[in-house]
């Protein structure tokens, strides 16, 4: 439903990345069929009427940036979509914003930092107000301090959110349902606090429970 906080998570080759490829209609030749908003993904003339309505923010950001300014990254997506060249500097102004960017249009974006990148890349989905945003391994390679303000953007966020992650304290942290995925198979989906808290569950396909639902013991001599 709209507004949903959706986590993917499961082990290595588990399908998480091809599973947002494949709703982004980025690679085809799969069994069966994806349908979002009633449409199917296998006909090719359905591609430019979802990808005006989902955007994705890859799991590495020097993969995303093409451009020679983060303006023109932002801009990019926009320029696909065909918005007017009056609205599409107020959309990138706008989204620039919304990540703690302002004032960074006309830097390059091999200059920023791993942090930097990655909110530019949330700025470029962004911009064109998807009501679904797929965010692959958003925290991979960043600091505390990065992984925080992503945190925050993600949480401020009104659209729907499918957020694919190993970093299963984030996905507590930013996720209201989790869907655990191994070798291509829904193996469990549900409320994410219960999914992360079951540990043969988790065990039993590659993770581990986060640490801050797991009892802390007092060590004897502090006691």
């Amino acid at each position: 439903s709209y507004g949903e906080r959706v986590g993917i998570i499961g082990p290595n080759g588990a399908g998480k990345t091809t599973l947002f490829l494949c709703m982004m209609g980025l690679i085809t030749g799969w069994e069966g069929d994806v349908v979002l908003f009633s449409l199917s993904m296998k006909d090719k003339k359905n591609h430019p009427i979802v990808r005006k309505k989902i955007s994705i923010v890859f799991q590495n950001a020097d993969d995303q940036l093409i451009s020679p300014t983060v303006f023109d990254d932002v801009a990019f997506g926009l320029l696909n979509h065909n918005f007017s060249r009056d609205e599409i500097p107020k959309r990138v102004k706008k989204s620039l914003n919304d990540v703690g960017l302002n004032g960074f249009s006309n830097r390059l974006p091999f200059h920023l930092s791993g942090g930097e990148k990655r909110r530019v890349c949330l700025a470029g989905a962004l911009a064109i107000e998807p009501e679904v945003l797929l965010v692959d391994e958003p925290t991979s390679d960043l600091d505390p301090r990065g992984k925080r303000k992503i945190k925050e953007i993600l949480n401020s966020l009104n659209n729907t959110r499918i957020i694919s992650s190993h970093d299963l304290e984030f996905i507590l942290d930013t996720c209201d349902r989790v869907i655990v995925l191994d070798e291509g198979k829904i193996v469990a989906d549900g409320i994410a606090k219960e999914i992360l808290s079951d540990e043969s569950l988790m065990l039993a396909h590659g993770l581990e429970k986060p640490h801050s639902l797991s009892p802390h013991v007092i060590p004897h001599h502090y006691r």
